[in-house]
């Protein structure tokens, strides 16, 4: 969050002022939907390409890659990784919304390279509950891209495979390293 656009956050989510981080979000809807005009597009990529990218609030997606809207499906998760919910997503996106070529990128500095699978353990001992969900650690950011692009491409549920690619981004630079699926 730029400190420019909505000010220092406090603690509890509240932002100067009083208000929350949400708040300062809606407000700024507002003001976005004062001027929006429907572009009348469908919900069908222009590029028919997804892309699927790491959460982490560094990458602006759309800028690094030239993308207008309605050029692409942007999936993002922790780290990037293609779990489950990942080939879900891509699974009604070619299925259903005529996309053919997927993007996966992960990037440098990535947070997932920080934590263990002690993570879970860690939450099941404070909530008292054990997440179904994996955490998706990696140490070696190239090897967990290899590993992205090959749960698509063996993926049953995805029709389209040839044209899946892999690229590190580099949080410094803003530049993408192609990353070869072999090692």
């Amino acid at each position: 969050m730029s400190t420019s656009t909505y000010g220092s956050a406090q603690p509890g989510g509240s932002a100067a002022g009083g208000e929350t981080v949400i708040d300062r979000l809606v407000e700024s809807n507002r003001k976005y939907a004062a001027g929006f005009d429907d572009p009348g597009m469908g919900a069908q990529p222009v590029l028919q390409v997804a892309v699927v990218a790491c959460m982490d609030a560094r990458i602006d997606l759309h800028a690094a890659l030239g993308l207008e809207l309605g050029d692409c499906h942007t999936i993002r998760n922790a780290g990037g990784v293609v779990t489950d919910d990942t080939i879900r997503s891509l699974t009604i996106s070619q299925r259903a919304l005529k996309t053919r070529s997927v993007i996966l990128i992960h990037h440098t500095g990535c947070g997932l390279q920080t934590l263990t699978e002690d993570f879970r353990h860690e939450l099941e001992m404070e909530v008292g509950q054990r997440p179904a969900w994996a955490v998706e650690a990696f140490q070696d950011v190239d090897q967990d891209v290899r590993q992205s692009m090959q749960r698509v491409r063996t993926s049953p549920f995805l029709p389209h495979t040839d044209d899946i690619r892999g690229f590190v981004f580099d949080v410094t630079t803003g530049l993408l390293r192609e990353i070869d699926p072999q090692p």
